[in-house]
């Protein structure tokens, strides 16, 4: 396993980190079989754990809990907060209204005093950068987290945070956490560069392509993933972006035959190698998944290797830009972009 510094906050984590967005309801694992992930995890190497108040409803953060009981100061902890956890309309975003309540409840089920970094998980419109900045420094003032950080936020925004906390005296994000992987690369464009400049560590999410990239998913073959079966649009082979993805997957197969590489240790190497990427976060459901990523954690691209990726999805290039989850909110809603 590699490590390499969080940012600037002088934190090393390893170049893989433990998704658990898998453990419970969504990914159908049982608090015994998220406790051995846990475990082949550590032994392994990988020292950072990422969660989610929303992930099972909490159910993701409660089994982390378990699984680190006894072992916490050995655990870089990242939580998220500011999506949906309930029908009341407040019980979401990042007001300090919600944000003291949703960390209390992230502190209780994860069973600690503190979380090493906690995200906004995304950027809430309807809160201004002062009123979320100067709470989340409160409650770093407070011991309830060491650092905190931004998650899958437009580059403008990621911007504008920056200002907002230098004109306001605040402390600021010193993470992103972007979707990035092969298939996927908009946020080479602006993302990553922002980051850069602002010396931001970087976790990437969904390096895999939600399986995509795992070598599962074959031209010819039944698509048969867990993602599959809850997000079937998304691997619908009629649909021009999958095609297109289904395409680029076959010629990136033969790069990685050539290499003798398998599609994992290709993908996870591929985002591990721009200069940007702290650390690519992966989310296996299984031990076996996990030890098939696992392979990939010393993995290092050649240029020559590098170079035939460029060849087969350009780079700043999204081939299914519609599942992006920063768009700004007036591409999606006419009325926002209408006098």
């Amino acid at each position: 396993m590699q490590y390499r510094t969080l940012g600037r906050t002088g934190i090393q984590v390893s170049t893989l980190a433990l998704g658990a967005m898998n453990f419970g309801r969504i990914g159908r694992t049982t608090q015994d079989e998220a406790t051995a992930v846990v475990d082949a995890a550590l032994e392994a190497g990988i020292n950072l754990i990422d969660t989610a108040d929303m992930y099972g409803r909490g159910e993701s953060e409660e089994m982390v809990g378990k699984a680190v009981a006894g072992r916490r100061d050995d655990i870089v902890l990242a939580t998220k907060a500011g999506m949906p956890m309930g029908e009341e309309r407040n019980q979401q975003g990042s007001s300090r209204r919600w944000l003291v309540t949703a960390l209390d409840n992230s502190l209780r089920r994860l069973g600690v005093d503190h979380v090493d970094l906690y995200q906004i998980h995304r950027w809430d419109p309807n809160t201004g950068d002062e009123e979320t900045l100067s709470t989340l420094t409160d409650l770093q003032r407070a011991g309830k987290i060491r650092y905190f950080g931004s998650s899958t936020f437009p580059a403008y925004r990621i911007v504008q945070a920056q200002w907002a906390a230098r004109d306001g005296h605040l402390n600021r994000y010193v993470t992103e956490q972007p979707g990035y992987s092969i298939l996927q690369r908009g946020v080479e464009t602006h993302v990553l560069p922002v980051t850069e400049e602002y010396g931001l560590g970087v976790l990437v999410w969904s390096p895999l392509a939600s399986g995509w990239l795992s070598g599962a998913i074959r031209a010819g073959r039944e698509v048969t993933t867990s993602r599959s079966t809850f997000m079937p649009q998304r691997f619908d082979t009629t649909v021009p972006a999958n095609r297109a993805k289904l395409d680029a997957v076959e010629r990136l197969a033969k790069v990685a035959d050539e290499a003798g590489l398998t599609m994992i240790q290709l993908a996870l190497g591929f985002v591990t190698a721009h200069p940007a990427v702290t650390t690519a976060l992966i989310g296996p459901r299984t031990l076996d998944h996990l030890h098939s990523q696992l392979a990939a954690a010393d993995t290092v691209l050649s240029a020559d290797v590098l170079d035939a990726i460029d060849s087969i999805v350009a780079p700043g290039l999204d081939l299914a830009p519609h599942e992006k989850s920063d768009t700004p909110p007036a591409l999606l809603d006419p009325a926002l972009r209408r006098r």
